[in-house]
């Protein structure tokens, strides 16, 4: 692994966690309301829909549509200099909540454009991407 890859690795805090175990796995894993069941990301204390505390953590599947993106064409550091251009994707799940990825590769893009995730290892840490499916 490159050193420019090793300095991006994300760090992880309590309320994170359990996406990033989850990814090493190849899992994608979010919370769910126990009241009324909607999935959500990033993790939060409570329902935004329906505000009942807590959440449980669930596998979902990695596969959606893109709701939105943007394409990289300056780095904004140094590392990732050499990796322009590149598209970052907001994708609404199947699922019903929004995660956001680079998109593999770096091709014409389109709002409502199928997506299915697959994950990239970089030695200690694993990140989720997309294609088109």
């Amino acid at each position: 692994m490159s050193p420019e890859v090793a300095s991006a690795a994300p760090e992880a805090d309590a309320d994170s966690q359990f996406y990033w175990d989850g990814l090493r796995r190849h899992q994608l894993l979010v919370q769910q309301c126990a009241r009324c069941g909607e999935h959500r990301f990033p993790a939060l204390p409570a329902c935004p829909a329906c505000g009942t505390p807590g959440g449980t953590v669930v596998e979902v599947d990695a596969r959606g549509c893109v709701y939105s993106w943007i394409v990289v064409h300056r780095a904004l550091v140094d590392r990732f200099a050499d990796q322009v251009p590149y598209t970052i994707v907001v994708v609404e799940l199947e699922a019903g909540c929004r995660v956001v990825a680079r998109l593999d590769p770096a091709t014409a893009v389109a709002g409502d454009l199928p997506v299915l995730g697959h994950y990239v290892d970089h030695g200690d840490w694993t990140e989720l991407r997309f294609r088109a499916a």
